[in-house]
């Protein structure tokens, strides 16, 4: 990678990826761009364009003005929100998908776009899910994943795009606020244990589903972009993990840093039954293997990290204001 157009900057993954592949491959060398500007480093201290990913040919002009080598897609609804405007999810998460597919065709970029855990369904075997699996999901969100696998597998076997891409569990960050995830419980309660000391989930106790921390992901996404091609016998959504928990879980490891945090429950039915119909623990070997995925971050290492730098996040806020 020498010159990287990313869309969706501003999303939760966006944000963070954004000011890492600067620090790696030079300001100049990273094209961010959303559909709107925000007060944000992202915006303010580099490249920033506004681009709507429905229009290719602004992606396309883009692309050429910049003369860019890699493309990484991020723009999609999440799932909750996805659920609840299942025909904006399609036209925006495929729409979208396929505008950034053809850009790399026609323009010889080697292409990143993630997929997720929601890839799968209630059929898929809930238990150390394997890498090649049955997916049925049950939610627009999953559908459009599983349709942007294929896309992407299509592009490279058919057109020799050079495309690449994982399969997300939910991702937790201090730097970003949650963004309408079914697994957004695990980083909305971390805010809630600094300001009341108490949260109420709304995923139910002994829901486990699989979790990762940012800068493993972060990590993840850079690594496999920079993988000798030759190895990648998969190449699209390579399943990663980095634990496999429930809120219970969160919950204790949060209470070794804060003994009087309390967790309740007021449980969405919504976001608990797109939790129900993922796996609980995914199998990540396939990417162990083929490009040395190895996250570092386990849930107490997470936890400390996370409410340190959340604590210095909200006072610097507080002091602001």
């Amino acid at each position: 990678m020498k010159k990287i157009l990313i869309t969706g900057c501003l999303g939760q993954i966006g944000s963070e990826l954004t000011t890492r592949l600067r620090e790696d491959y030079g300001t100049d060398n990273v094209i961010a761009t959303d559909i709107r500007k925000i007060d944000s480093p992202v915006c303010d201290e580099g490249i920033f364009e506004i681009l709507d990913v429905t229009d290719k040919q602004k992606m396309q002009d883009l692309a050429e003005k910049y003369e860019v080598d890699t493309l990484i897609h991020l723009a999609a609804l999440l799932s909750a929100v996805a659920e609840a405007k299942p025909q904006l999810a399609w036209d925006l998460n495929m729409g979208g998908l396929m505008n950034a597919l053809e850009v790399a065709r026609e323009l010889n970029l080697k292409f990143f776009t993630p997929s997720s855990i929601g890839c799968f369904g209630p059929g898929t075997p809930s238990e150390n899910t394997p890498q090649d699996t049955l997916q049925r999901p049950t939610t627009m969100y999953g559908v459009t994943k599983v349709a942007g696998e294929l896309l992407c597998d299509y592009y490279h076997a058919k057109f020799g795009v050079d495309t690449r891409g994982v399969r997300f569990p939910g991702l937790i960050s201090y730097k970003t606020l949650p963004g309408g995830g079914t697994t957004d419980y695990a980083v909305d309660i971390y805010y809630e244990a600094l300001k009341k000391g108490h949260y109420d989930s709304f995923i139910e106790k002994g829901t486990f589903m699989d979790m990762m921390y940012m800068p493993d992901a972060i990590d993840a996404i850079v690594q496999l972009l920079e993988a000798d091609p030759s190895r990648l016998v998969h190449r699209n959504a390579f399943n990663i993990t980095a634990m496999s928990v429930d809120p219970e879980q969160v919950a204790a490891s949060i209470q070794k840093v804060m003994p009087d945090f309390t967790l309740g429950y007021d449980v969405d039915p919504v976001r608990q039954k797109i939790a129900d119909s993922w796996p609980d623990s995914l199998d990540a070997t396939c990417a162990k293997n083929e490009w040395g995925f190895a996250p570092k971050y386990d849930l107490d290492r997470m936890t400390q990290d996370m409410l340190e730098k959340l604590s210095k996040k909200m006072q610097n806020t507080s002091m602001a204001n």
